[in-house]
């Protein structure tokens, strides 16, 4: 372990804008409240969330233009320090208009991302190199934004690697399947929970180089290692008295960027599987999902809600897969 810090990476990082306005149907121009601002991106969802634990973070990876200016600032107020290598083009921003009725429709629309220049990629590239020598974790989170290769990641995988630096994995398609190789100590993926094999699919990641694999396929994570397998659910009969949880609620996969956060503290201790599935999916599920917020309300997924998260602990339960 090569230092204290736990670093995020996100290349394509975003910029979270929301309006309230009137009727949503009506023609003409509606008026629209001033905006308010939220940095968004998986890895900064884990930076955030796991600095509301009190891990030391570092948020890295690309931003850029007035986005880029917002994201740091909406982090700096987290308690987040960040350390994004500056790009030319403006970070990609989200926007969501809603209405004063919290249970009225909602309109998002998203712009899409910047495109890397090869230059930009080698400034990031000499940074994260940097980083690596004052970091106890990498966590590698989300989309390439244009530009970048789709190796990307498992350039980066490589260069932690080098410098005995754990990293753990969450990405999909393209992405995953260039940076597996590399060996990354720990892959979290998701699949539709329509599809069958996800445990063989933990399996397959763990024979093609990955540590360790984490799949969730809907309410339930599959962790799967060289030395055995788990399968974690939240019982619907145990979250009496969670507010804003309900047993229908379980059936939808667990906030993504919370699960990824959930599992850097156990990989990092060297806590039992089980343990760290517990710790996770009581936190992705309500102490920091979007269970627990007012139905209609803002998509605050990286909100730590402590209360939630001590009284879901007991609902999780983790069985050990069959072999």
């Amino acid at each position: 372990m090569s230092g204290d810090v736990i670093v995020t990476v996100t290349l394509n990082a975003a910029l979270h804008v929301d309006y309230t306005t009137g009727d949503l149907g009506a023609e003409g121009i509606n008026a629209v409240s001033r905006p308010s601002y939220r940095a968004g991106g998986r890895g900064v969802t884990v930076a955030r969330v796991l600095r509301a634990f009190g891990h030391d973070v570092l948020a890295a990876g690309l931003a850029g233009g007035a986005s880029g200016e917002l994201i740091r600032e909406d982090l700096a107020k987290s308690g987040v320090p960040t350390a994004f290598t500056l790009i030319r083009g403006d970070s990609r921003r989200f926007f969501r208009f809603a209405g004063q009725d919290q249970t009225g429709p909602v309109m998002r629309f998203a712009e899409p991302g910047p495109y890397i220049t090869t230059e930009e990629l080698g400034r990031f590239a000499a940074d994260y190199r940097r980083l690596m020598a004052g970091a106890a974790a990498v966590v590698l989170c989300g989309s390439l934004p244009d530009g970048l290769p789709a190796d990307t990641y498992g350039s980066l995988v490589t260069y932690a690697a080098e410098a005995g630096v754990p990293v753990i994995l969450d990405a999909g398609g393209e992405e995953l399947k260039h940076a597996i190789g590399h060996g990354p100590d720990l892959v979290v993926a998701e699949t539709n929970s329509a599809e069958p094999g996800t445990e063989a699919l933990a399996a397959d990641l763990i024979r093609l180089g990955a540590g360790a694999a984490a799949v969730s396929a809907g309410g339930l994570v599959h962790a799967v290692t060289p030395s055995g397998g788990w399968t974690a659910r939240v019982e619907a009969t145990d979250i009496t008295g969670v507010t804003g949880i309900t047993g229908a609620d379980l059936a939808y996969p667990p906030a993504r960027g919370a699960l990824v956060a959930g599992l850097v503290p156990g990989q990092l201790l060297g806590w039992s599987w089980p343990d760290r599935l517990r710790h996770a999916l009581a936190l992705a599920a309500g102490g920091a999902g979007a269970w627990t917020r007012v139905p209609g309300g803002p998509e605050d997924r990286d909100h730590v809600d402590l209360a939630a998260y001590e009284r879901l602990l007991d609902a999780v339960r983790v069985e050990p897969s069959a072999r």
